[in-house]
């Protein structure tokens, strides 16, 4: 994996996402079989989605609350990129690109 850094240049290279992407999340989010106990939220970003989700883990944040799960872009040639949370460094980190939002379910939902 890599850090990646969210900054204008990268802003400006993503394209815009349609309900039918959030729509697709959603549908594979009910279909998790991990964590099913908590709601995870999308949350509609610039260019993407950030899925976050009430805290399972206290190592993550002592108090509980809310924690970002996955970032979620679409780029103008039409690659979606997956990002993970790396919560000790407070830093996203790439994890893959994808043709179809359907195919970055898979890891997300792994």
């Amino acid at each position: 994996m890599r850090v990646v850094t969210l900054d204008e240049a990268t802003l400006r290279e993503m394209g815009e996402p349609d309900e039918s992407d959030r729509v697709a999340l959603m549908r594979g989010l009910k279909e998790r079989q991990r964590y099913r106990y908590v709601n995870p939220r999308i949350r509609n970003i610039a260019g993407g989605f950030r899925i976050e989700s009430e805290n399972c883990s206290r190592r993550i944040d002592p108090d509980g609350g809310v924690v970002d799960i996955a970032l979620i872009r679409l780029s103008r040639s039409g690659t979606w990129r997956l990002f993970w949370k790396d919560h000790e460094a407070q830093e996203w980190l790439l994890y893959g690109l994808y043709q179809r939002i359907t195919d970055l379910l898979i890891p997300l939902l792994s």
